[in-house]
């Protein structure tokens, strides 16, 4: 009798293995990802990883006694706020893009006040600013919750807010000289932003699928 069971499973299992690969591959099929996807997903991406590495090595700059290429990082740090807004604008348009690059910006320039706040050990100020920086991300949260409703604001607040922390994380360990923690903590902020670009490049084409046909 066990014999029998055991042949019926062995028959009945690839059949099953079949079944379940065809079903999966007709899922696949009901959404090709079409080249334009593709492009624009990876951009997204890409700009999204420029923002942490970037801000990143403005904090080396702004930390280390002697760095030179503080203002020359900066700037390119602020350009990448520029590039993040000008890649919505095929979908947002001219203003939203814009505005998006706006609340970039601010992001920034508090990031910058933070760091000096701490290299001097005022506490006050970095309370001050931490709130600012918090607000900030909830302005750009609203925006993009409001702009696209396959983004919920709780959730997107959710992943700046961790975002913040991971910046957080990479100045104290800087400050502190604890290079091992810095290097956990850019890599963490590198495999969080990948899943915050994505999830906001796919609530964007399934807002647009139609701009995303090609």
């Amino acid at each position: 009798m066990k014999k029998i069971l055991l042949l019926a499973f062995v028959l009945i299992f690839p059949l099953n293995i079949i079944a379940g690969s065809a079903s999966a591959h007709a899922k696949r099929q009901d959404h090709c990802i079409s080249q334009s996807e593709v492009s624009f997903e990876n951009e997204f991406r890409k700009l999204w990883i420029d923002h942490v590495l970037w801000t990143s090595n403005y904090i080396t700059s702004a930390t280390t006694a002697g760095a030179e290429d503080q203002q020359q990082v900066l700037a390119r740090l602020l350009k990448n706020q520029e590039d993040l807004g000008n890649a919505i604008k095929p979908v947002y348009g001219e203003e939203a893009g814009n505005k998006l690059t706006a609340l970039l910006k601010e992001h920034i320039v508090i990031a910058g006040d933070i760091v000096n706040a701490a290299k001097e050990g005022n506490n006050a100020k970095l309370d001050q600013l931490n709130k600012e920086w918090y607000r900030n991300a909830d302005d750009i949260s609203a925006f993009l919750s409001a702009a696209n409703p396959n983004l919920k604001i709780g959730a997107v607040k959710e992943l700046l807010n961790m975002h913040l922390k991971m910046v957080a994380d990479d100045l104290t360990a800087s400050l502190a000289k604890d290079w091992d923690a810095r290097i956990v903590s850019i890599d963490d902020g590198v495999t969080h932003i990948i899943l915050m670009a994505d999830t906001i490049s796919d609530a964007v084409v399934k807002q647009f699928p139609e701009k995303f046909k090609k």
